[in-house]
């Protein structure tokens, strides 16, 4: 049984037949050519955390593929606490053919793939986040024509989006930067995962985000406080400041730069409005392609 859980667990070669899948499905969209490989499928999708993007994309694209999907609130299927997680798994695997989780806790995840005669699809976890990893690759490569030898600038937190599109990156040949205060890097556990999974060499880290965009050819940030960090926010506030992606640092980078951001946008926090609405922000783009690259896992796990 095929999950996709975390893009670490794929090959490179299985990323880049993703990507390509998923070029032609974006494609054959803007023909008006139907594709109908999901036909008679159903797939569900369990949200503990709020979601535009993932539910909306999700959805559509079960259904641009002919299946059919189910919303399954996070509260009232109680993952963990109203059944255990086996035996929320073994049930569903009788009525679905595919289950997209969008959970607090990655282990939850873990323990459902465990007992599941189903695909589980991390849509979203505290550890990783594949599915935007996925689009944000599909991004870079439309951007430039290839991904392979360019090289990403993060500006902000280690956190599941930077970690899923650092092993991205990893093992298509992009390089990767991070630009973070102190204490806010890669984790031990990620690193060794890293090594062990991906590279043994590990990307670099810097504290200077001026440094981090200066051969970039994609400046990417994210939120400085994601949910369940809302304690932490004047605290993050503090000390990311001067890690705003805004028009001095944008200036510091290749004249070609492109700007990428995950959504949604704190604007006048991590980014500004003249950077997050000017031409070199290619948001929307890649918020689009969140559609396209998780219609071809669809595919690659139920075909």
């Amino acid at each position: 049984m095929k999950h996709f859980l975390n893009l670490i667990d794929l090959t490179g070669d299985e990323l880049g037949a993703l990507l390509a899948e998923a070029a032609r499905l974006k494609d054959a969209q803007a023909r008006r050519i139907p594709t109908h490989s999901l036909a008679g499928r159903v797939v569900g999708l369990v949200f503990e955390k709020p979601s535009l993007r993932t539910r909306v994309s999700f959805e559509s694209g079960v259904a641009q593929l002919g299946g059919t999907s189910l919303y399954l609130p996070g509260n009232e299927v109680g993952l963990g606490w109203r059944e255990s997680l086996a035996d929320f798994a073994r049930t569903t695997s009788n009525y679905i053919d595919a289950l997209v989780l969008r959970v607090y806790q990655h282990g939850t995840l873990d323990g459902l793939a465990k007992w599941s005669s189903i695909p589980i699809i991390n849509g979203l976890s505290d550890w990783s986040h594949p599915c935007q990893g996925l689009a944000d690759l599909l991004t870079v490569r439309e951007l430039f024509g290839a991904e392979k030898g360019r090289t990403v600038a993060f500006v902000g937190d280690g956190n599941n989006v930077a970690r899923s599109l650092a092993v991205g990156c990893g093992k298509l040949g992009v390089k990767f930067v991070l630009a973070c205060p102190p204490g806010y890097g890669f984790d031990d556990t990620f690193k060794a995962q890293y090594r062990e999974r991906v590279s043994p060499e590990f990307p670099r880290e810097v504290a200077d985000p001026f440094a981090a965009v200066r051969d970039a050819d994609v400046i990417y940030t994210d939120v400085w406080t994601s949910m369940g960090q809302e304690a932490e926010r004047e605290e993050r506030l503090r000390r990311f400041e001067g890690f705003q992606v805004n028009a001095k640092l944008l200036a510091a980078a290749p004249a070609h730069a492109k700007v990428l951001h995950c959504l949604p946008a704190h604007r006048g926090e991590e980014i500004t409005d003249d950077v997050m609405d000017g031409p070199a922000c290619a948001a929307f783009q890649q918020a689009g392609n969140r559609l396209h690259a998780q219609k071809a896992v669809l595919e690659w796990l139920l075909k």
